[in-house]
């Protein structure tokens, strides 16, 4: 019998048909949008006389462009207030489910998803957003589509897509104290580059991945797109499972059982063969940071900045004009740089266990004075749950200010812009030119560095701030 992985069997078994030297037809179980990717995909539906075929798959979100302050009121930004009511009435116009600005569950795509437990094991998702991968983590294949692709899952609940190559990428061992999943990931990337991953659908393996929580996996998965992966998962297990009981949208009664018995085939068979295998060392991880304008150019904390010792032509030039744009110098080190934001949030660090991990280490401390700190939940259900555990006071004692949910700082698309020349460090999960405002300087962080960073108003090794 064929030995299969993990992505194989979620993939075959979704191929409608397959074009002979040509991609595959692909179903799709669950399609996330938002009010950015959307609009023209309804209109040109629209335009075609063509209806939304599977309303019931579809779920809906504003998150990337709404403001996270005074939610209650008229948004203020024209085009982001156009998008949202547009959303709005697609929404109404083809009965799709719409947890909109306000409502109990409203936040970013990528958190209430599996916060609703409508992410489960063995599915195909989508959404018009690249951090789609995010899903991924409960052993799904996720990842993100434009907006023509959008309108194709909308009129067949199908989508035209070439099977990637496979890799797995296996973390082996104990993490030390201080190092979370973020710093999982940042130094993969680190280690084979912002391109490494490319043509390949990732599977992450091993001892270290397989004591992760939901949420931290959810980290690992989300930034898989970051070293051009197509999306990675991870496979199902009793954490998986414990984490969906009782989701509003999960099995319940005699279908838990059958869902649960079918989620536990779901994992890739002993000497099945992947097309590239990568294998790290837990114990070679240090918090990490990110000190040029791709999410590869990071190093530990306690590193120096690469010099251009080897580097020629091209490389070397692009190497310079991203150091150049960070006011950085080869060599220098990074620890002790004075930063003047910080950003907790998005759909890599915004949940309840990031905002926990923050207040924990921020209690009883103040926030440096040249220190702008925001704090963004990624969903309702997170804020809600911050305010009854007591987060919100402690962070706001700390100097914190705590927004509304929404994407807020990853990307600058709403209002919450880091001012141009200014340093911030942020849990998000890109740091290109301008992702954050034109002229914003952005370096990637774990919540726990960024929480040390807030206290010290420098880049510091959490290690040394909080004893760990």
């Amino acid at each position: 019998m064929e030995k299969t992985t993990l992505f194989d069997k979620i993939w075959d078994s979704h191929v409608v048909k397959s074009v002979p030297a040509g991609p595959d037809v692909f179903f799709i179980d669950k399609h996330f949008i938002h009010e950015v990717t959307s609009p023209v995909a309804f209109l040109n539906l629209e335009k075609r006389g063509i209806t939304v075929k599977y309303p019931h798959r579809t779920i809906a979100t504003p998150d990337h462009n709404v403001p996270t302050v005074d939610q209650d009121q008229t948004i203020k930004d024209k085009l982001s207030r156009m998008q949202v009511e547009k959303l709005r009435e697609n929404c109404k116009k083809y009965g799709i489910e719409l947890h909109d600005l306000g409502s109990a569950h409203h936040g970013i795509v990528h958190v209430i998803g599996p916060e609703l437990g409508v992410t489960q094991p063995g599915m195909t998702i989508v959404c018009g957003d690249s951090h789609t991968s995010t899903h991924g983590a409960f052993g799904a294949i996720a990842f993100g589509i434009g907006t023509s692709e959008v309108e194709m899952v909308l009129a067949t609940q199908c989508i035209m897509q070439s099977k990637p190559k496979k890799m797995r990428i296996s973390v082996n061992g104990t993490l030390g104290a201080g190092v979370t999943s973020k710093d999982i990931i940042l130094y993969i990337i680190s280690k084979i580059s912002a391109a490494g991953a490319t043509g390949y659908f990732v599977e992450y393996a091993g001892s270290a991945i397989q004591s992760l929580s939901m949420e931290a996996r959810m980290t690992i998965c989300n930034m898989s797109i970051e070293m051009g992966a197509r999306g990675g998962l991870i496979a199902p297990d009793e954490t998986t499972f414990n984490y969906l009981k009782g989701k509003q949208y999960a099995p319940k009664g005699a279908d838990w059982d059958k869902a649960v018995a079918y989620w536990q085939t779901l994992k890739t068979d002993e000497g099945a063969v992947f097309d590239q295998e990568l294998v790290f060392d837990a114990a070679d991880i240090e918090p990490m940071i990110t000190y040029g304008t791709n999410p590869g150019m990071g190093i530990k904390v306690v590193e120096s900045i690469p010099t251009t010792d080897g580097m020629e032509g091209s490389n070397k030039t692009s190497y310079l004009k991203s150091l150049d744009y960070m006011g950085f110098q080869p060599g220098e080190p990074v620890k002790g740089k004075q930063v003047d934001y910080v950003f907790v949030g998005s759909c890599t660090n915004g949940r309840i266990e990031d905002i926990r991990s923050v207040a924990q280490f921020v209690k009883g401390h103040k926030k440096a004075d040249n220190i702008t700190a925001w704090i963004v939940p990624g969903s309702r259900e997170v804020e809600k749950m911050a305010h009854e555990e007591g987060l919100v006071k402690i962070l706001e004692d700390a100097g914190f200010e705590l927004r509304q949910p929404g994407c807020s700082a990853c990307l600058a698309m709403n209002d919450d812009k880091i001012p141009a020349g200014k340093y911030a460090v942020s849990t998000s999960n890109r740091n290109f030119e301008g992702r954050q405002g034109p002229g914003a300087r952005t370096m990637l962080a774990s919540p726990l560095t960024v929480a040390a960073v807030a206290i010290t108003g420098r880049i510091t090794d959490p290690r040394e701030v909080f004893g760990n």
